[in-house]
């Protein structure tokens, strides 16, 4: 039964995303409002019918159905029911199932939210696109990727379950669908874009339906990478939270070129400048994550996050080709009517600063994707196998981090158009100050290396002027000033100064030793006493463990275990970790799988110990951006209509009119106000 109904459901999702797709187009071309009405009848289809498929699935998994090919492959009888919801994505077909299910949600917000404009074009080339991209995964789940395949074995037997990496800790609950929402959150600005060249209405306007929408995806985007990152850190045992693999890589592109939009959006609401940049921004956030989905998924890398080798990756690189070719063609065909009005007067301004942030984020962008592809492309080449490793990912990132601290220290307090000499002096006095002091402490607390104290000192300036832009927006208006674009993105600054700080002290002041003890032995390293106090066996349906018990400076207890997976007969270490606001103590048990063989316990324990500075910091961090985020996406204080700033730019006024009154009382002459966004912005401007 879950298969016929799992089959019939991708079917229909099929049939539906492509005659509404057609259905939209047809309608569009030729003016037909009837035409319209069926498209969106579709589109709900579409909605339904992935709804369905991943219920089915989720009933088939709980059910261990193992007449589901897929069942049989990750399912198992052993697996714990918190693990085993998350195993309907944790390979290949199930995530792909999971992601048109987001894609779905986000669809059925799109036609929700703008159920009242269900004539306006923009909102009709939208609406056809996400169908376009819907049914492009819904035909990989017919084809290539179908998790609905019958099994082709006996059913009398219990599956291995998931991966053990992927059923070892809570936070895969969470992560791969976080992920996902950022990941597929960008569809939505995406099909706004291309609408907007579509229609020829390529002004400001259709930045107001879309500023929300790239906020919401960068927020869960941000989250998910944080939440991976932590995974990272307390599963696999090697005691670090990113290793420029190409999977996490594939996640931190789109975030590079979202996180560029966001800054850059704000030119062309406040200038009417900046407008090719931002559709090829969005067009590039979409496009790789396309890209990022090939990489993880087709098997042509080697990672601990990626799937195994599938027939999926000529699917995903032809899409990936004609996304990357529609939206050049339709930029390149709109552009006598994607001349900006304006022009930058002063580097010295806020417009300048952008364009420098923009410049810098590309540039990393570039160098991350270099990195990532370059192994794929020699080896293509040359038949050999190239690595391109931490070293230089870490040598390239480091100067543009820094960089973009220096700008982060400097354009909020910058005014549009043009900055003096005194006003900058006056306005980054205390963030001066704020530097200096912030070097000293980490000096005070034992920091060394240039690098460091230069990371330390940029974060202090940094920090000094958002905290500036918060303090003079809460003396005006209260917390409610804490509200809107300029300062939730002041929030978010914060967060990225603090990760920022926190990984240069976790990485460049990581202490390391090995201790080799039999049980009662104490012994001293790296500033902390470690008693070694015997093994701890136990076993249940699921796992076998091996728990080391030690004794950490007398006060507390920590466990570095070695744990086996009957179902699949893998082993895994997993470390133990006492996290501080200092520094955390992170034990791995290195011998296990020979301490498992002596039934006597006699056998000696080697115990890896990680001393990290600051570590807890980055998950600190972390929560920081995504509550700024959040309080960015409510409506700050808006500009009167009489003030100076109000009116949107000359040539954007025809593009503004027709959205101007909108369900939620977000009017057009807020386009100009607000001063900055997501992640930069001043009270003072």
């Amino acid at each position: 039964m879950n298969l016929a109904l799992g089959t019939g459901a991708i079917a229909a999702g099929v049939a539906a995303a492509v005659l509404g797709f057609v259905t939209m187009a047809v309608s569009l071309v030729r003016g037909l409002p009837r035409f319209a009405r069926t498209a969106r009848i579709y589109a709900w289809t579409v909605v339904a019918m992935s709804v369905v498929a991943f219920a089915v699935m989720e009933r088939a998994m709980i059910q261990r159905d193992y007449t589901v090919a897929y069942v049989q492959h990750v399912g198992s009888s052993r697996t714990p029911r918190l693990f085993n919801i998350a195993a309907v994505w944790s390979s290949l077909e199930g995530s792909i199932l999971l992601w048109m299910l987001i894609l779905a949600g986000y669809l059925a917000l799109v036609l929700w939210r703008f159920r009242g404009r269900r004539d306006d074009a923009l909102v009709g080339w939208a609406t056809a696109t996400m169908l376009a991209v819907s049914a492009f995964f819904f035909i990989l789940m017919i084809g290539p990727a179908n998790p609905f395949r019958r099994a082709l074995v006996p059913i009398n037997f219990d599956g291995p379950g998931p991966n053990a990496l992927l059923q070892n800790h809570p936070l895969m609950l969470f992560h791969p669908p976080m992920l996902y929402l950022g990941y597929v959150g960008f569809t939505v600005p995406f099909a706004f874009a291309i609408a907007a060249l579509a229609t020829g209405r390529v002004g400001e306007g259709w930045l107001l339906e879309t500023r929300r929408w790239t906020l919401v995806a960068w927020a869960f985007l941000t989250l998910g990478i944080v939440l991976g990152s932590w995974w990272s850190y307390e599963v696999l045992g090697w005691g670090g939270f990113w290793a420029w693999d190409p999977v996490e890589n594939a996640s931190f592109l789109p975030w590079l070129t979202g996180t560029a939009y966001l800054h850059s959006v704000l030119v062309q609401e406040r200038r009417g400048m900046l407008r090719v940049w931002n559709l090829s921004l969005l067009a590039a956030t979409f496009s790789l994550t396309i890209l990022g989905t090939f990489l993880t998924r087709s098997g042509v890398i080697d990672s601990v996050h990626a799937f195994s080798n599938s027939h999926i990756g000529p699917y995903l690189l032809t899409f990936f080709t004609v996304v990357v070719a529609v939206s050049l063609g339709l930029i390149g065909w709109r552009g006598d009517k994607l001349r900006s009005p304006g022009t930058i007067d002063s580097p010295i301004s806020r417009e300048g600063a952008f364009l420098a942030n923009n410049v810098l984020f590309a540039a990393f962008a570039f160098i991350v994707l270099l990195g990532t592809v370059f192994p794929l492309i020699g080896e293509a080449l040359h038949g050999r196998k190239l690595t391109v490793g931490r070293p230089f990912f870490d040598s390239m990132a480091a100067p543009l981090g820094l960089c973009l601290l220096t700008l982060m220290a400097i354009a909020p307090v910058l005014p549009w158009r043009k900055a003096s000499g005194e006003l900058l002096r006056e306005r980054l006095f205390w963030p001066a100050w704020c530097g200096v002091g912030a070097l000293a402490v980490a000096y005070a607390v034992g920091a060394r290396g240039l690098m460091t104290m230069v990371a330390f000192g940029l974060g202090g300036f940094a920090a000094g002027a958002a905290l500036r832009q918060l303090v003079l927006a809460t003396r005006r208006q209260g917390l409610r000033g804490l509200l809107g674009r300029a300062n939730g993105g002041m929030i978010v600054h914060l967060g990225v100064i603090v990760v920022a700080v926190a990984l240069t002290a976790a990485t460049g002041h990581q202490r390391t030793a090995e201790l080799r003890m039999t049980p009662g032995q104490t012994a001293e390293a790296l500033g902390h006493t470690f008693t070694y106090q015997g093994i701890v066996r136990s076993e249940d349906r699921t796992t076998a463990k091996l728990k080391a018990r030690v004794t950490v400076d007398g006060r507390y207890e920590l466990r570095p275990a070695y744990t086996l997976f009957i179902a699949s007969g893998t082993p895994v270490l997993t470390p133990s970790v006492r996290t501080g606001f200092a520094n955390d103590v992170y034990l791995t048990l290195e011998n296990g799988d020979v301490m498992g063989k002596d039934t006597t316990n006699a056998t000696a324990a080697v115990i890896k110990v990680l001393v990290m500075p600051m570590a807890m910091w980055l998950w600190i961090g972390g929560g920081t951006m995504f509550f700024g985020t959040f309080l960015a996406a409510f409506p700050g204080r808006r500009r009167k209509p009489g003030s100076p700033t109000s009116a949107p730019v000359p040539d954007a006024a025809a593009d503004v009119a027709g959205l101007a009154a909108r369900p939620d009382g977000d009017r057009a002459p807020a386009l100009a106000g607000g001063g900055a966004g997501p992640l930069s912005g001043s009270v003072d401007a």
